[in-house]
């Protein structure tokens, strides 16, 4: 990001941050999914923890929303041959600013959570501000991950997307049911009310459980499916499945650290949170893995044609593999008959001119070391010239 750009960086980093914070938190207030009911029962309770998780979750997605948009925005305006001193430099000043934007979650948590009236402190719209505060700081973690690798922030943006399309589809199917509405859960939909056999010991909701875990899978599948083609970007793109996932188990583990004092769906929706970032590595760590092994070069094995093998275009089987042949040369009468390599073929004169024939040193039909083969007749030197009386 150049210097010149760093004003308008900031201050889109800051607005987005914020538009992204209070658009979710009016989304979620409207549809009923964060609601500060007084802690009288346990839908007070349930709903208490649930609407902690979501405004941390809420927070920590707006800060790294801000960071990400801000990036996207500035992009045409990087200098070629930016030092890395300068390049970490913005990423710093986006996520910073982002995270100032995304305290405007802080106000709008803290002032409606005056109405959830609890036992055990006296001040719950500090509690739920506390958990807001806390939701940003884990934005400016994931969004610095986020600013570096692309996949990362793709694979986050699709688990938001997800998780709010899930959000409005339990809340429309309770709707739709009539009766009492139990608090929506963040990345889980209890998809039916009734059946033993879809709970495991009254804590774990095996059609959620699948849904989450499969969903988490999925996306950190597609997103890598991309990057993982090009091999500098192999290892980001490996990792990048569990993004989305973590900041949805951080937001969970903050909600109830001990698992105390909520319902057994809700215990169901804590307990998958950690299996889901591991379901998301495994979706992408896959598909990293098989566009590795795509790119090996594929060398043919070649292997030497071994001696009496006859070709399979060869029907005759005169092929030259078959037989050893050896060269005699018949000259002059200097060499006694056998020519050497240093004559001169194109020689015209009678005495010195030779001839080159090929033979071969066993019959046809038979092989080196038979006893059938005959041996080989000695050729006697010629003489050439009169004979001496």
């Amino acid at each position: 990001m150049a210097v010149r750009g760093w004003g308008g960086s900031i201050a889109a980093a800051i607005g987005i941050a914020a538009c992204a914070g209070a658009a979710q938190l009016g989304l979620g207030y409207g549809l009923g999914i964060i609601t500060w009911l007084p802690a009288s029962d346990r839908v007070g309770e349930a709903a208490w923890a649930a609407s902690l998780a979501w405004a941390a979750w809420i927070a920590a997605t707006s800060t790294v929303a801000g960071a990400i948009g801000a990036q996207r925005l500035t992009e045409s305006a990087d200098v070629d041959g930016e030092p890395p001193a300068a390049a970490l430099l913005g990423r710093v000043s986006l996520v910073i600013a982002a995270a100032v934007g995304a305290l405007v979650t802080v106000a709008l948590v803290a002032v409606p959570a005056r109405a959830a009236v609890r036992a055990d402190t006296f001040s719950p719209q500090t509690i739920a501000a506390g958990y807001a505060v806390i939701g940003v700081l884990l934005g400016i973690v994931v969004a610095i991950w986020a600013l570096s690798s692309r996949a990362a922030a793709v694979n986050l943006i699709a688990t938001v997307g997800w998780l709010w399309v899930l959000s409005i589809v339990s809340v429309s199917e309770g709707v739709l049911n009539g009766g009492d509405q139990a608090p929506a859960q963040l990345g889980v939909w209890q998809i039916t009310s009734g059946g033993e056999a879809l709970w495991f010991r009254d804590y774990l909701y095996w059609p959620g459980a699948a849904l989450s875990l499969g969903a988490a899978f999925v996306i950190g599948a597609l997103v890598a499916r991309r990057p993982a083609r090009d091999p500098l970007h192999r290892v980001g793109a490996a990792v990048s499945g569990v993004t989305g996932p973590l900041v949805v188990a951080a937001a969970y583990f903050l909600a109830a650290p001990r698992l105390s004092g909520i319902r057994p769906e809700q215990v169901s929706a804590h307990l998958l949170a950690p299996y889901a970032v591991l379901a998301g590595l495994a979706g992408s760590v896959l598909v990293t893995s098989l566009a590795q092994r795509a790119d090996r070069p594929t060398t043919p094995v070649t292997l030497p044609t071994q001696r009496g093998d006859e070709p399979d275009d060869d029907p005759f089987g005169d092929s030259p593999t078959r037989y050893a042949t050896a060269t005699r040369t018949y000259g002059d009468a200097d060499d006694h008959g056998y020519g050497t390599s240093d004559h001169p073929s194109d020689s015209t004169e009678p005495s010195t001119a030779r001839t080159s024939v090929a033979t071969p040193l066993w019959p046809e039909g038979t092989a080196p070391g038979d006893p059938t083969t005959p041996p080989e007749p000695e050729h006697k030197p010629r003489r050439f010239g009169r004979r001496s009386k």
